[in-house]
């Protein structure tokens, strides 16, 4: 095994029983891909060294029970450090630790913790205390896993509180969405309202342009149309057409009439009727007078003619 690589045939020389030693290998890396290779080796000292950190696949190592860490220069621990749940006994005694992970709380079979001369977390330090005996040792892994599972809990809570947040947060997004898209397709509906009311009045507008054209076309020809009547003479009512001709008829009787009475009180034996005498008396008369009057219009003539 090579210095600052921990590679080489002979790790299983070093390997007695279930014990591995690394300690004063001088070693900047762990080898473990060969550690995983010795499932036997549950004791692993890898104290006395130059660590400064341990790789992400060192928590694979399941098969530990008992790790010596200390006197390296280790700053921080792997976050899924709690995946070595079989780990009882657990030294980190002298390095640079300031927190261990949250997952240390899941080290449920931790028995045995030394963390002193570290520049722990004064909270963190207080709760781990001395380990200066076996005592205190067993003291301070209860301790520490007592305090890091309430860290675990409320990071936890918080968590679960982050969550909800965000869940009602998330909630509360999807009701201002959904009442935004309602707002939405209420303002379009009403655009759509609006819309149509005014192609609507558009419609009504220019339908009653085009009948108050077309109603004024029809004027137009009616008025056009009556000129060319016009020359024709006007007729006379008929009425008082009828009217003469029933005058003329009457007048016409009458005369009928009186000639037939004039010839029947001249002709007949009604002549010496009162009745004819009168008539007779009335003919005679007008006769004697239009005959005066053509004598003195033949009187007149002559005069003038003189």
């Amino acid at each position: 095994m090579s210095r600052g690589g921990g590679k080489g045939p002979s790790l299983k020389d070093k390997l007695d029983g279930n014990e591995l030693d690394l300690s004063l290998c001088d070693l900047t890396e762990v080898p473990v891909r060969e550690l995983a290779a010795l499932p036997k080796a549950t004791v692993l000292d890898l104290s006395c060294n130059n660590l400064i950190s341990l790789p992400s696949d060192f928590c694979s190592l399941m098969h530990l029970v008992k790790l010596d860490l200390s006197k390296n220069r280790l700053q921080q621990l792997p976050l899924d450090f709690g995946r070595l749940v079989n780990l009882q006994h657990l030294d980190l005694l002298n390095n640079r630790l300031v927190t261990l992970p949250v997952s240390f709380a899941q080290l449920k079979n931790l028995k045995w913790l030394d963390l002193k001369d570290n520049p722990l977390d004064p909270v963190l330090a207080k709760v781990a205390g001395d380990c200066l005996d076996e005592k205190q040792c067993k003291q301070a892994a209860v301790k520490v896993l007592q305090h890091m599972k309430a860290i675990q809990s409320e990071q936890d809570r918080q968590r679960q509180r982050k969550l909800q947040a965000e869940r009602e947060m998330e909630k509360k997004r999807e009701a201002e969405q959904r009442a935004k898209e309602a707002q939405e397709r209420e303002l379009r509906k009403r655009e759509k309202a609006e819309e149509k009311e005014r192609r609507r009045r558009e419609y009504d507008a220019q339908k009653a342009a085009k009948q108050e054209v077309e109603k004024k076309a029809k004027k137009e020809n009616v008025q056009t149309r009556k000129p060319a009547s016009s020359p024709r003479p006007p007729q006379p009512p008929r009425h008082k057409h009828s009217w003469s001709r029933s005058v003329l008829r009457v007048l016409l009787f009458a005369l009928l009439c009186v000639l037939c009475t004039l010839a029947a009180c001249k002709l007949t034996e009604l002549q010496r009727q009162p009745l004819c005498i009168s008539v007779n008396t009335l003919y005679e008369d007008v006769v004697a007078a239009l005959q005066n009057h053509k004598t003195l219009q033949n009187l007149l003539q002559q005069n003038s003619q003189q």
